[in-house]
């Protein structure tokens, strides 16, 4: 079993940045594929970004490309993603998820086996 632990969010101005931890525990997550995703309320969980145990292969929403950072430290056992230029629209519940078949459908949370409790960001306007 994989217990993820998230931190890192909080309120925040639009332009602001943040950087959001995930930490796991438990046992290894050697070879797991890692992702982020957000929720507001009455809406799906949104997929954000992924990354793979190599971190050669990392993946965004379009609606973070170029602003959101993805990376992990496989000795920490800790993903981190770093959230530049913010939105008000990014305002969400981020969830860390790990999935240890490191499938193809990394922006599917049916894809994900574990999943953090969540971390509360909100940017102001």
């Amino acid at each position: 079993q994989v217990q993820l632990v998230e931190s890192g969010g909080g309120l925040v101005q639009a332009g602001e940045s943040l950087r959001l931890s995930c930490t796991a525990s438990g046992r290894t997550f050697n070879g797991y594929l890692m992702g982020w995703f957000r929720q507001t309320p009455g809406k799906e969980r949104e997929f954000v970004s992924a990354i793979r145990w190599s971190s050669l292969n990392t993946y965004y929403a379009d609606s973070v490309k170029g602003r959101f950072t993805i990376s992990r430290d496989n000795a920490k056992n800790t993903v981190y993603l770093r959230m530049n230029r913010l939105k008000p629209e990014d305002t969400a519940v981020y969830y860390c998820a790990a999935d240890r078949k490191s499938g193809g459908n990394w922006w599917a949370p049916v894809e994900y086996d574990y999943w953090g409790q969540g971390t509360q960001v909100t940017v102001s306007s």
